[in-house]
């Protein structure tokens, strides 16, 4: 990660943990931060006989979040550059949009408009589902959001596909000085074709461990002297996998699965399941 780190807030408790995040990470890295406040201008215009805002009050309110931000960045490590700007734009969109110019996103998961019962956010959904760079959604206790337990977990399905996200987590984890973990998941069905052998157990497992061998194998090689690199293959649901590791590690990274539907671009069954319920911090990682 060279490029700026780029975190949203809107003055929200989840934000503030995000920026809270992304500071430590920018720090890690050494790379600027940006921090952006997205507000849509038309939504309060088109409220006013209403509710008497007016279009100077949000933006006074929208520099005064951003100011904060910096402040509290600074607060905490005072060395980081830290920059920050405020955009008349749907927030999703903007961050989607800036996510070209940076090395991550980083969004926590959930925002002020956010209902209190959602788990996740419209906005960290959207983002996570079309930004061209890593998405960090930012979730957990505090004690896991922090990162005391030098793990990064990494799903790994096809290892071409896993490239991506086992790079991302090699980073992340030479930075944290933190181990590897590489998750699989495998599963024997049920039912076979009539016309072929049914393989057994043991040569699903072994096909799973042979992946999983081949994926660690590529991150060992570049992994730097005595730094912690494994595999772990687990009978089951690839979500049930994860999220299970995700309670061990201080980051999960995947790799984004998109997929065009009728409402736009989506994210696959998994990625949504561990967006909404990890106990830390999930990176989503494009495949390309």
């Amino acid at each position: 990660m060279d490029k700026p780190l780029i975190v949203g807030v809107d003055g929200s408790d989840p934000s503030l943990a995000a920026l809270d995040w992304a500071v430590d990470e920018a720090t890690a890295h050494g790379v600027p931060l940006r921090i952006v406040h997205a507000s849509r201008w038309e939504w309060y215009e088109g409220h006013e006989p209403s509710f008497g805002i007016n279009r100077s009050s949000v933006q006074a309110l929208s520099d005064h979040i951003a100011a904060s931000a910096v402040e509290r960045a600074l607060r905490r490590a005072s060395a980081v550059k830290v920059t920050s700007e405020v955009v008349s734009e749907d927030p999703a969109a903007a961050l989607a949009r800036l996510s070209a110019e940076a090395g991550g996103v980083v969004v926590g998961s959930r925002g002020r408009g956010e209902l209190a019962e959602l788990l996740l956010g419209s906005v960290s959904l959207s983002v996570a589902a079309h930004a061209a760079s890593p998405v960090i959604v930012v979730r957990g206790t505090e004690g896991k959001v922090t990162g005391g337990l030098s793990t990064v977990a990494v799903g790994v399905d096809d290892p071409e596909e896993a490239a991506h996200a086992v790079r991302f987590a090699l980073h992340e984890a030479q930075v944290r000085n933190a181990a590897v973990i590489a998750v699989h998941a495998w599963r024997c069905p049920a039912r076979e074709m009539p016309d072929f052998p049914a393989p057994t157990n043991d040569d699903h497992r072994r096909r799973a461990e042979q992946l999983v061998e081949e994926a660690v194998r590529g991150a060992a090689a570049a992994a730097r002297s005595g730094m912690t690199v494994r595999g772990r293959t687990v009978e089951g649901h690839a979500r049930t996998a994860l999220l299970d590791a995700a309670r061990t590690a201080d980051l999960l990274v995947v790799g984004a699965r998109r997929r065009k539907g009728h409402v736009g671009m989506q994210l696959g069954p998994v990625n949504h399941a561990v967006l909404h319920h990890a106990a830390c911090p999930v990176a989503v990682v494009p495949h390309a």
